[in-house]
């Protein structure tokens, strides 16, 4: 099942995708994509509507993220060894984590700001987990059983501020529209295997990243159980699980984005986003 949410930016709405694709209102159903409707009963009760029977979506309109508010915008850094090292770092012996702010948070094709002041502005296509139970403690043989489903996140970073501006990374990775999600949630029954997913990412229509996600260094499992050690996560959390070799900072000379350039990134099952590149 996919889930999304469509509509002006701050007035979007719930919908999910038949069939054949097409955008069904889910406003009688429930209130929004987020923590309340990620709970199991609730993908129960939506997984058994007949698609035919909701409001027919005309047009085509703007998608916003996949999530409505979430809690906490999580990001496990250096997660593939090959894109560890093209920064020049080893790859971590334990997760690496940190976070975005919330209001980083965008719809999978609206504009991205290049922040003023920025010259290292960055592209990260990634896999992002979406919490849809309470987890505290938990192991990591039952993490999977508070996962309510994947989206494909573009963890848009610039690298000076992320740097070489003292403190930790989220300077780097806050700014608005740093962190578009979507175009949908996709329910975990529907990815058959999430540590075989193909990624890839272009600039201008160049392939820039390629990567699958059987080779991170710690699997969705692991990270799930892994940060319910040191906080808890709640239904909406997203947790975006670190990206695969290709990103600017890492090509021979370092190569960044700027106003006028296009994005585009998707992911298997996941869908495709695509992001023009503006001033802030």
């Amino acid at each position: 099942m996919k889930l999304l949410r469509y509509g002006d930016a701050g007035a979007e709405r719930p919908a999910l995708l038949d069939m054949d694709g097409r955008m069904r209102d889910l406003s009688s159903v429930i209130k929004d994509v987020d923590g309340t409707a990620l709970s199991p009963e609730s993908l129960k009760r939506i997984a058994a509507l007949d698609p035919a029977g909701l409001p027919l979506v005309e047009g085509s309109p703007r998608i916003g993220s996949a999530i409505a508010r979430p809690g906490k915008f999580l990001c496990v850094g250096l997660n593939y060894a090959d894109h560890a090292r093209e920064t020049g770092k080893e790859p971590p012996s334990e997760p690496v984590l940190f976070s975005k702010a919330v209001t980083a948070l965008c719809g999978p094709n609206d504009d991205v700001e290049i922040p003023r002041g920025s010259d290292r502005t960055d592209w990260e296509v990634e896999l992002g987990v979406v919490i849809g139970t309470r987890a505290k403690y938990v192991d990591e043989a039952s993490a999977m059983d508070h996962v309510a489903g994947y989206a494909l996140v573009n963890d848009v970073s610039e690298r000076r501020f992320q740097s070489e501006r003292g403190g930790q990374w989220v300077k780097g990775k806050s700014h608005d529209t740093f962190g578009p999600v979507g175009p949908w949630l996709v329910t975990k029954d529907e990815i058959v295997d999430v540590q075989n997913l193909d990624l890839w990412l272009d600039v201008d229509g160049q392939r820039r990243q390629t990567g699958n996600t059987r080779t991170m260094i710690f699997g969705v499992a692991h990270l799930v159980s892994y940060i319910s050690q040191f906080m808890t996560l709640e239904p909406s959390d997203i947790i975006a699980t670190g990206t695969p070799p290709g990103v600017g900072l890492g090509m021979k000379p370092p190569t960044f984005l700027s106003a006028g350039q296009v994005v585009t990134l998707g992911a298997t099952g996941l869908g495709e986003q695509r992001q023009l590149m503006v001033q802030a």
